[in-house]
């Protein structure tokens, strides 16, 4: 008998490293006939790439007993990088996903939150939609996961394969869009100012992205230059739906201070129902910015702006040098009466219909012999 065991030993001895697939296999026959197999000879890197597997899989997989949704993702596939941004639920990292460059949002509310399950639920509700949104002008959605969960991060710190896993609540992955932010645009272009044809493409970009979500019963509710990324061709498209969701029938559930106070528009900043046109108003302030390059209420308190909107109809001053079509529509879509205010698809209309080879563009100061703000109060 002993000999029969040297015999295996010799056999196993005289071949390649065992596969686990090859462990596995005949193990029962190992066990049955007591046979041992040298640890040196057993291949254990690529059982860690096995388990390495199986794990991303159970991860995604903890808690839940749920179908697969045909938005959520494959753990397997994501490889996150470094983190690039932090907000109030979690952090955005860059990353690969099955190849794509992507941003990828791990969420991590706390289950002891008040608001815990009803922020899950409003989360599930709104992947759901945003999965199925496709246009040029709106971050393309990759995919998303929701339940509790452990993510793999790359480390940063070393060169081989090291990762740390963190909690997770949901995570969204996203479209990379390498551009940077419109804010950051306008605000390096504050002296010189936009050519006014750019300033009408990005004006026209933001509509036609609006628009589309308007058309799908999508309200952004946190529309600003922050959250508008700009790709490697300067087309800008609509990002961050962190406070988005789907416009409700009744306008009476839709209420609450949400967005950036400066964008906010009086119904929302003042507790009152609210709808679409909400986004309308965002609009027609971003539009000021674009062509101005330039704050709304550099020289305003949080709380003046607060007070001045809502109570005052404070708006950013409109240049003497804006051509009037232009600040037309600043002045509609900021109205302060909603019903007053266009919708999207009209203001594309409007703003296709500027001539933009006339010019027009923001006389910088430095450039003209009379500045283009009149003195005064705001418009």
């Amino acid at each position: 008998m002993a000999a029969g065991k040297d015999d295996a030993m010799e056999k196993y001895d005289s071949k390649d490293k065992i596969s686990p697939s090859k462990v596995k296999e005949k193990s029962a026959i190992f066990i049955d006939r007591g046979i041992c197999v040298r640890a040196d000879r057993i291949d254990f890197k690529d059982w860690d790439k096995q388990l390495d597997r199986h794990l991303s899989k159970v991860l995604s997989r903890a808690f839940s007993g749920e179908k697969k949704e045909d938005w959520e993702i494959d753990y397997s596939k994501l490889d996150i990088k470094r983190a690039i941004d932090h907000g109030a639920y979690g952090t955005v990292y860059r990353g690969l996903y099955d190849g794509q460059d992507v941003a990828v949002k791990i969420f991590d509310w706390k289950d002891t939150d008040a608001d815990a399950a009803a922020i899950r639920a409003s989360f599930h509700q709104e992947v759901a939609a945003w999965h199925k949104l496709n246009h040029p002008n709106v971050t393309k959605f990759v995919g998303a996961s929701l339940g509790n969960s452990y993510v793999k991060i790359s480390s940063e710190e070393t060169s081989g394969e090291v990762y740390s896993f963190i909690p997770a609540q949901a995570c969204c992955v996203l479209e990379f869009v390498p551009g940077g932010t419109l804010k950051k645009l306008l605000m390096k272009n504050r002296r010189k100012k936009l050519d006014f044809g750019v300033a009408i493409k990005l004006a026209l970009d933001l509509s036609r992205g609006l628009s589309y979500l308007h058309a799908k019963k999508i309200v952004h509710r946190d529309v600003k230059t922050e959250n508008i990324l700009l790709d490697e061709n300067g087309t800008a498209k609509i990002a961050d739906f962190g406070v988005a969701r789907i416009e409700a029938l009744n306008p009476c559930e839709m209420t609450g201070g949400v967005g950036t106070p400066c964008y906010m528009a009086p119904e929302v900043l003042n507790g009152k129902p609210y709808n679409k046109k909400c986004d309308v108003y965002s609009f027609g302030i971003c539009l000021w910015e674009i062509y101005c390059c330039d704050l709304p209420y550099p020289t305003h308190k949080i709380s003046h702006v607060f007070s001045g909107i809502g109570r005052q109809n404070l708006r950013p001053e409109i240049p003497r040098c804006c051509p009037s079509a232009l600040a037309g529509i600043m002045r509609r879509c900021w109205d302060e009466d909603p019903d007053k205010r266009p919708e999207m698809a009209e203001v594309v209309r409007m703003l296709e219909a500027i001539d933009s080879s006339k010019g027009g563009r923001m006389v910088p100061k430095d450039q003209s012999s009379f500045w283009c703000f009149c003195p005064g109060r705001a418009f």
